[in-house]
């Protein structure tokens, strides 16, 4: 099977996501499936505001797109939410495509914590770029929860 895994989180990175993201390739190579990642270091990158170990792409619309149409994956996953998720999911809304995705992290706290922004706000925003994934991985029954409420 052909799967390609879109994450805004990766190398030079130390975090649960990057761990995890790694694991899971070597598992699913391991077990036969050709894996291909999209990342941040395929792309120009500035440093995120407030948090600047964090790359993020600049523009990454057209890229994803050359590089989902050329990989022609059986399976996607998108595993975060940022610059590079939201380039991947919208050519899979445009395209017809069903993915998965992943909730990691309680981002909408995160954000609380850094700028302004009612955590309803982030909270509906989270919940519409989910919610047209065919399933959401969450690692525990309360992110779950956060994310349904």
């Amino acid at each position: 099977m052909k799967i390609v895994i879109i994450t805004d989180a990766w190398e030079p990175q130390v975090n649960g996501v990057v761990r995890t993201l790694k694991q899971t390739r070597r598992y699913l190579i391991e077990l036969g499936h050709d894996v291909h990642l999209i990342t941040p270091q395929q792309f120009k990158t500035i440093p995120c505001p407030t948090y600047p170990s964090i790359p993020l792409s600049l523009l990454p619309g057209r890229k994803v797109k050359k590089l989902l149409d050329s990989y022609q994956a059986n399976a996607i996953h998108i595993a975060t939410e940022g610059p590079l998720g939201m380039a991947a999911r919208r050519w899979c809304l445009r395209n017809g495509i069903q993915f998965t995705t992943s909730y990691h992290t309680q981002f909408p706290e995160y954000i609380r914590l850094r700028l302004p922004i009612p955590l309803s706000w982030s909270y509906a925003w989270l919940k519409r770029f989910h919610g047209k994934a065919v399933h959401t991985l969450v690692p525990t029954a309360s992110q779950k929860q956060r994310l349904l409420s």
